[in-house]
């Protein structure tokens, strides 16, 4: 019995460490959200190939949003990854828009302009607003002294990244006066992907419930709207599939995000930016 006993406990003992060795790694799992080195792209990444012409490799010369889309795209991702968070709200301030961005931690996402962005985020003394962010990691700022947190060349670097990972390819093209340096896709199964991943989340996979989308999918569609690429991704839709798209997207762009952002299981830091965006 003393045998039997003793070997019970030793079973007992070793599930025991094996659901605390699960737990752990369910734990780190979770705080390491998004910083896996897989295929799995940035929502930049994401906005900046739903942007590009396949074959071209540029961005269409009139979109002026893209710039700050992409800006927006950081600060979301940093949220997504725990990052950064808002300050809580309170009886002062209770708008998005008032409430700052804090440092929640500042350890290493592995990409070049989300790790430089939280430099800046911990560097800056009294915290800023997700607006202000936006326009100062953008360059739109009239103060001298804050052009340092400028993010320089960030389309280029985003672009890179997705040559990296085998994407995008590079090239030179003669413009008449100028060359200039071009991306073309190569690989469109990923944009395919990409562009099959919005039109469902809007038409065969619609919840009618942004609190019941997968938080990057809506991100996205947050991004692609402020960066004015949304419109690509249904480009290919049939006549009808294409306006009922386009309804929801505008029906969930429209919602107040100062109300949505007080509901439970949502990332404040999506609407934040939506707020921003609807504001400017």
């Amino acid at each position: 019995m003393s045998t039997l006993y003793r070997r019970n406990r030793r079973g007992e003992e070793s599930q025991d460490k094996r659901v605390e060795s699960d737990e752990s790694g369910k734990d780190q799992d979770e705080e390491k959200d998004g910083d896996c080195k897989d295929m799995r792209l940035t929502l930049m990444e994401e906005v900046l190939l739903l942007g590009l012409k396949d074959k071209e490799g540029y961005t269409s010369f009139w979109n002026d949003c893209i710039s700050s889309g992409l800006r927006g795209g950081i600060l979301i991702e940093l949220a997504l990854r725990g990052r950064v968070v808002l300050e809580p709200a309170t009886l002062r301030k209770k708008r998005l828009l008032d409430r700052r961005v804090l440092l929640k931690s500042d350890a290493p996402t592995g990409d070049v302009l989300l790790d430089e962005t939280l430099k800046h985020i911990k560097a800056t003394e009294p915290a800023e607003t997700v607006q202000s962010w936006i326009e100062l990691l953008t360059g739109e700022t009239w103060n001298p002294f804050k052009l340092q947190y400028q993010l320089r060349n960030v389309r280029e670097r985003i672009a890179k990244s997705l040559v990296e990972k085998g994407i995008l390819t590079t090239e030179k093209q003669n413009f008449l006066l100028f060359d200039m340096t071009t991306h073309p896709v190569t690989n469109t199964t990923e944009k395919q992907r990409l562009v099959k991943k919005l039109q469902e989340s809007l038409l065969d996979k619609w919840v009618n419930d942004p609190h019941r989308m997968d938080k990057r999918t809506l991100s996205l569609l947050v991004l692609a709207h402020s960066s004015d690429v949304l419109e690509n991704a249904f480009s290919t839709l049939p006549d009808e599939k294409y306006d009922m798209a386009m309804n929801r997207s505008k029906d969930l762009l429209d919602l107040d995000p100062d109300v949505e952002a007080t509901k439970p299981n949502c990332t404040e830091m999506i609407w934040a930016v939506l707020s921003a965006f609807n504001k400017s």
